[in-house]
């Protein structure tokens, strides 16, 4: 990010609505690693040239019920609103770029229509109109989508298959089927993949009613390491090092470093590190901490402490935020800091080297989580030194920089916002 937002309120630009026709397609292939997923062909979405301009600010893709906004993030022009009904998911694609949009169609390609040019030494930059390339891999129910090691791997819940494609493929915003490769897991369930340096894949394997196991499947479609001690396996990380990863599970996490699964041991007989965010610059996971098996009918935990993972020897420690939070309420900063935003309405600044917090920032209204984890709550993503969080009761985007702790700016928005993905055209992940 070169230039920091402007204050201001919102202000409605340049708004394009885009709809999509539906061409029908087949499912999924399943087999081995050289196998071909399916790729649904829409009508993809009209886009201007690309217009050359002296710099690119980060846009934010918000879900909202009824479509997705694209906010360029220095002033909070709405660049397009794309109407689109159903409960939407957004994921970086990793390319700067595009982001994959979970719909009740599969992982549909979004285009926020930023593009950087390198030249020599220095870019070019160019805008072109944010939309729906058209371009969606086919899933029955969308589920998890990783970027690492120049590839980006997504999940199906619904059938249990993984489909990896290079993250530079989408250049062009489309997915051609020979640009798509998959497996098939054992069964259905709620997985996810790691692509890694390597050419392997950590994989999880399980049923829709219970899992516990994470593997390396290798480039031949063997089984390398393997860890079966991950009951109720959810939410992964990668972590500075090479092809180093870590894994939630409900009696201490997992972490993959030198080939092999290390166990975390815990002093606690249930703790569970469902979600779990890493740092390319640092080798330590932040994750969420609770310690109460879920009972049917009780109330469920809002823990006030979160879980610092060191990778290098697979032990972790805990930090006291004082009060609660929720699985949208994490990030990780350019130099590895963690941030947290908890029920109080304040963003936390942890040095995980110390498993400190270094500053709090007062940001967002003091709120608390919705019993259905699909209603708008605050969403925190972070993007090289800064963190965005919405605040959907004040209809707000607060900006903080995280090296000062400052509140930088706070954006009127049109919508209620729900999900929320931030791309830096010069972030790859």
């Amino acid at each position: 990010m070169r230039t920091l937002p402007k204050l201001g309120a919102l202000t409605l630009a340049a708004t394009t609505v885009l709809t999509m026709t539906l061409t029908a397609c087949g499912s999924p292939s399943a087999g081995g690693s050289g196998s071909h997923s399916t790729v649904e062909a829409q009508a993809p979405a009209s886009s201007a040239k690309p217009v050359e301009v002296s710099d690119v600010d980060p846009r934010a893709a918000i879900a909202y019920d009824g479509g997705i906004q694209i906010v360029d993030t220095s002033d909070g022009t709405v660049v397009a609103d794309i109407k689109k009904e159903g409960f939407l998911r957004l994921n970086p694609a990793g390319d700067g770029r595009h982001v994959l949009v979970s719909s009740s169609e599969g992982f549909e390609v979004l285009d926020l229509g930023m593009i950087v040019k390198p030249h020599g030494d220095h870019n070019h930059y160019y805008t072109t109109t944010p939309g729906l390339t058209g371009s969606v891999i086919a899933a029955q129910t969308p589920g998890h989508v990783v970027t690492h090691a120049g590839k980006t791997a997504v999940f199906d819940d619904g059938t249990g298959t993984v489909t990896m494609f290079d993250t530079k493929a989408l250049e062009d915003g489309q997915l051609s089927p020979d640009e798509l490769t998959s497996f098939q897991t054992n069964d259905p369930h709620h997985g996810v993949a790691v692509p890694l340096a390597s050419g392997s894949v950590l994989v999880t394997e399980g049923t829709e009613d219970e899992r516990h196991t994470v593997h390396e499947r290798k480039a031949d479609g063997s089984i390398g390491a393997e860890s079966t001690d991950c009951p109720g396996v959810h939410g992964e990380a990668t972590a500075q090092g090479e092809d180093v990863a870590s894994f939630g599970c409900t009696n201490g996490s997992v972490v993959f470093r030198d080939g092999q699964f290390h166990k975390v041991p815990v002093p606690e007989a249930y703790q569970r590190s469902g979600n779990q965010f890493g740092s390319p610059d640092s080798p330590y996971v932040l994750t969420d901490y609770k310690t109460v098996e879920p009972v049917d009918g009780a109330a469920p935990e809002h823990p006030t402490k979160v879980g610092i993972i060191d990778t290098t020897d697979a032990t972790t420690t805990t930090v006291e935020l004082g009060s609660a939070y929720w699985f949208r309420s994490f990030g990780r900063g350019a130099a590895g800091e963690g941030v947290v935003l908890t029920y109080d309405g304040r963003l936390n600044l942890i040095d995980p080297a110390s498993a400190a917090v270094t500053k709090q920032v007062d940001v967002v209204t003091p709120w608390t989580e919705n019993e259905n984890w699909q209603e708008p709550g605050p969403n925190v993503k972070t993007a090289g030194d800064f963190v965005y969080i919405t605040d959907p009761t004040a209809k707000k985007l607060h900006l903080v920089q995280i090296s000062t702790g400052k509140l930088l700016s706070s954006l009127d928005l049109s919508v209620v916002p729900n999900e929320m993905a931030v791309i830096d055209a010069e972030l790859k992940q």
